[in-house]
C-alpha cells in the first residue's frame, strides 16, 4: 500500500467512525460527555476483533498491513454499505467484492438500453458470459440467444456449439479465440464459481477446439476489432465491435455492434 492510500485509508476511517454512534452499533451510553463526535477508537477495535493499538496505527496512516478479514470485519463495524465497503477495500489494496449481479428478466432497464440501441446489435451478458439482455438487430443478424435452453444461453456456448452462428461468420477462429480468451481471464478471477465449473466441463465435452485451447491458458484483453457476417438473406455485414461496463453493474458487460458503413447499415435496416 503506497503512503497516500494509506492517508486516504485512515482518512476515510475517521470520517466513518465520527459519523456513528453507540447506539448505532449496539453499544450501551457510559454517560461520559464525549470530547469527539462518534465512537472512540477501542469501540471501533472491539466491534471489529482487533487490538487497540493496531486500529489506532491503521488510523494513523502508519505502514501496517490489513487482511481481507479484517478489513472487511472493519466494514461491519462500521456499518458501511456495499459501495463504502468496495472503496474501503480498494483504499487497503484488496481485491473489492463483486457487486450484486442481476437476475436475467430483473433489470427492464436492461432491455431499454438495448432496445435504444436499435439498428446497432445491442447485447449484455453478465460476468459468466451469460445472455442478459439482447435487441432485435442482434437476433436477425447474428442469433436469437431465446432460443437457446435456459442453462446454455452463454456466448461461449454458442460460440464453439451454434453451427449456424460459425457458419454465419467471415473469419470463426480469431473470434472464437478471442471469447474464449475472455472467459478463461474471467474463469480464473473465480474458478470454483459453480456456474464457470459446469460451463467448463459441458464445453470440454462439446467442441474439440474448446478441449483443445481452453488447456493452452488463452488470455488476451479486449482488442477494438471488425467482424464480419455472411447474412443468408442479405450477404455479408461488417460489424465494430465496441465493449462497457454499466458503472451500478460492473459485473455486466454491454456490448455493441455498429455497422461499418452506410452499406452495412442498410442491409441491417433491411432485415428489421
Amino acid at each position: 500500500m503506497v503512503a497516500t492510500d494509506r492517508t486516504e485509508l485512515a482518512a476515510f476511517l475517521r470520517a466513518q467512525r465520527a459519523r456513528l454512534q453507540p447506539a448505532d452499533v449496539g453499544l450501551p451510553t457510559d454517560g461520559r460527555r464525549r470530547r469527539t463526535p462518534g465512537l472512540r477508537r477501542e469501540e471501533v477495535a472491539e466491534l471489529a476483533g482487533v487490538s487497540d493499538t493496531w486500529y489506532t496505527w491503521l488510523e494513523q496512516g502508519r505502514p501496517i498491513a490489513a487482511s481481507v478479514q479484517v478489513v472487511d470485519a472493519l466494514a461491519r463495524a462500521l456499518r458501511l454499505d456495499p459501495d463504502q465497503h468496495r472503496y474501503l477495500r480498494t483504499l487497503a489494496g484488496l481485491t473489492t467484492p463483486r457487486a450484486e449481479t442481476v437476475t436475467l428478466g430483473g433489470e427492464p432497464r436492461l432491455r431499454r438500453l438495448v432496445d435504444a440501441a436499435t439498428p446497432n446489435l445491442a447485447v449484455v451478458y453478465d460476468c459468466h458470459l451469460d445472455f442478459m439482455a439482447w435487441n432485435t438487430a442482434y437476433v436477425r443478424v447474428r442469433h436469437d440467444p431465446g432460443a437457446m435452453p435456459a442453462d446454455r444461453r452463454n456466448l461461449v456456448w454458442m460460440m464453439f456449439t451454434d453451427a449456424e452462428n460459425r457458419a454465419r461468420m467471415a473469419r470463426w477462429e480469431p473470434a472464437a479465440r478471442s471469447v474464449l480468451s475472455q472467459f478463461r481471464a474471467a474463469v480464473g478471477r473465480v474458478p470454483k464459481d459453480p456456474r464457470f465449473v459446469e460451463l467448463v466441463s459441458a464445453l470440454t465435452e462439446a467442441s474439440p477446439e474448446f478441449r483443445v485451447w481452453w488447456p493452452e491458458y488463452p488470455i488476451r484483453d479486449f482488442k477494438a476489432v471488425t467482424v464480419a457476417v455472411e447474412h443468408p438473406a442479405v450477404g455479408r455485414i461488417a460489424l465494430d465491435i465496441y465493449q462497457m461496463r454499466p458503472v451500478e453493474h460492473p459485473d455486466l458487460l454491454f456490448v455493441l455492434q455498429i455497422p461499418s458503413t452506410e452499406e452495412d447499415r442498410a442491409r441491417v435496416q433491411s432485415l428489421l
